[in-house]
């Protein structure tokens, strides 16, 4: 096993298996102007949006005002949570005392809220949860340990851990397709394309600030990978703002990035006493806001 794998899995345990002794995560949320390349955000009114000493993380939005996240409580167990911007309440989408949900989204379809669950016996694949309420439902029975995912035509783009991480797309039952092996964590979909977006952690690059990685895409229309330059150094959490501009934070400060162009240009920072260093991130054009993870101090 090289570091890189090492580092990996250190980060993916990290993520599923999180204690209160690692230190809790907070959702804060930030007001914007401009969009795609002329996004800024207004500091002066980033505020907490979760304050719990628990770990609450992994954000996306699934309409116009609500929210999913992944929120463990004081025993480590990780249920999903909705969150409504209109009414301001926080809700149990799922409420599961002998397993944990993480990664959160909306699938394609709008019909479900998709979710790595971790089993009782500590499997790790994608569940569909029914927007209506009814009994969760296991999607793909052969393909574990899943970590991270996104979604293009109504089928799962997935990292799959192991030796290496490799992530793959399920065309159907029995045919999965490997994209790339040596992924990092964020699988995106870019928005209005055939194209599923990941970190290329095979060839890094060593910089004061950390290492630098490839972000690479996958059109699964016309069969071929595009580059779409580097991560952030010591970064490797990226969002799409639109179909052409890339976001990432390192520290408190968050950076756009045309998919087209080299260079990351600061949108902002976030002060806090509190907490510190931005991960996860989810945008809407709709509220104008970010929300953001950020770790407790």
């Amino acid at each position: 096993m090289n570091r890189f794998q090492s580092v990996l899995l250190l980060l993916f345990f990290f993520e599923v298996q999180i204690s209160v002794a690692q230190g809790g995560f907070d959702l804060w949320v930030v007001d914007t102007e401009g969009t795609g390349g002329n996004l800024h955000l207004l500091p002066q009114t980033a505020k907490p949006l979760t304050d719990r000493p628990e770990y609450d993380n992994q954000p996306s939005f699934i309409n116009d005002s609500e929210l999913v996240f992944s929120a463990a409580d004081d025993k480590g167990n990780s249920d999903i949570i909705l969150y409504s911007f209109r009414t301001g309440n926080f809700t149990n989408f799922s409420k599961t005392s002998d397993r944990s949900e993480f990664s959160p989204a909306l699938t394609d379809c709008k019909q479900y809220i998709s979710a790595v669950v971790m089993e009782p016996d500590s499997t790790q694949r994608l569940w569909l949860y029914p927007v209506s309420g009814e009994p969760a439902e296991l999607l793909y029975d052969d393909i574990a340990p899943v970590g991270y995912y996104d979604w293009y035509d109504n089928k799962a783009a997935m990292f799959v851990l192991g030796d290496p991480n490799r992530l793959v797309y399920a065309w159907g039952k029995g045919n999965v397709e490997e994209i790339a092996p040596w992924v990092g964590r964020a699988i995106k979909r870019r928005p209005k394309t055939s194209e599923i977006s990941f970190v290329d952690m095979g060839n890094q690059k060593t910089d004061p600030a950390g290492e630098i990685n490839k972000i690479s895409s996958y059109d699964f229309k016309k069969r071929k990978y595009h580059d779409l330059g580097n991560t952030l150094a010591g970064s490797q959490d990226f969002i799409w703002l639109d179909k052409n501009h890339l976001l990432m934070a390192r520290g408190n400060e968050i950076f756009v990035k045309k998919a087209s162009e080299p260079n990351w240009t600061s949108i902002g920072a976030i002060a806090s006493d509190s907490h510190h260093t931005i991960s996860r991130m989810a945008y809407s054009q709709d509220l104008n806001k970010l929300v953001f993870v950020m770790q407790r101090n």
